[in-house]
């Protein structure tokens, strides 16, 4: 069995759907299992990953853990710890590109960093995955193209290579089930540097209608942010991630094509798979 958690987030999802499909038995963390929305074919547990001993009675029988740093936080060593204890033998960690690249407030970056050096402390068998920013992210800005046709954002001349959270878990769940991944950092992005001004711009394309960028104050859209109850880190992660890469686009890379034989998925397939978030 396999134990994911933050499977309620866009790579966990996909994760639980790909072993399933796979016919694997998967338990699926939730704070709110009711709310969960899983496949029923999971098993789905209450529990706050973020204090291990509340999933201590779960780990009997489970074999590997995909780990979320958003999700456990600083109770990684200690849920780690549980794990080993109880016969887990692999963890696979999604990371962040910061970790080797920098980029934003380091104190992410660190976060990231001590998740990785608990599980290599653990005693598992570990494989990181350092992903660069989510297609997904893009979700945010569609309240704003439903009702506006505009995206009103910060630093729109920010490159990264986003990547698709399907090609994150399709190599999360190669690397849980085949052998030859123990040791390994994987960086994973998408195929392409883009603006935030080009991807506003794809999503128009796949919603056919012209979507326009306006450029915001970050001091502004911060605010903005925290207004709609966003928590705090949300604005300083993303904001100061941004900012520094107007001038020097995010890393790239060719790992998520080697790893799967075949391309990475663009963004412009992710914004047409996800039109209808966008349409009014």
């Amino acid at each position: 069995m396999i134990l994911i958690t933050g499977a309620t987030g866009n790579v966990g999802r996909a994760a639980v759907e790909l072993l399933l499909a796979r016919g694997h038995k998967v338990l699926a963390v939730s704070r709110d299992p009711a709310a969960a929305a899983l496949p029923a074919d999971a098993e789905v547990i209450a529990g706050d990953p973020s204090r291990p001993g509340t999933l201590a009675p779960a780990l009997a029988g489970v074999r590997a853990i995909l780990l979320s740093p958003r999700a456990v936080g600083e109770g990684t060593a200690e849920l780690l710890a549980l794990a080993a204890e109880r016969g887990v033998t692999q963890v696979v960690v999604l990371s962040a590109l910061t970790v080797e690249h920098g980029g934003g407030d380091r104190r992410f970056a660190d976060g990231f960093r001590a998740v990785e050096d608990a599980a290599r402390a653990s005693g598992l068998a570990w494989t990181f995955l350092r992903c660069a920013d989510f297609a997904a992210n893009a979700l945010a800005w569609a309240p704003q193209v439903r009702s506006t046709g505009q995206v009103r954002g910060a630093y729109g001349a920010a490159a990264t290579s986003t990547v698709h959270e399907r090609d994150v878990a399709e190599v999360g769940v190669r690397a849980l089930l085949e052998p030859g991944h123990g040791g390994c950092c994987y960086e994973l992005t998408g195929p392409e540097s883009l603006t935030q001004r080009a991807k506003v711009r794809l999503i128009g394309d796949a919603i056919g209608v012209d979507v326009d960028w306006v450029e915001t104050e970050p001091e502004r859209l911060r605010r903005a942010m925290l207004a709609q109850g966003v928590p705090p880190d949300v604005p300083d992660r993303l904001l100061g991630y941004l900012a520094d890469h107007v001038t020097r686009p995010g890393p790239s890379s060719t790992a998520v094509a080697r790893l799967l034989g075949r391309p990475a998925r663009t963004f412009a397939g992710w914004a047409a798979e996800h039109a209808a978030a966008f349409r009014h």
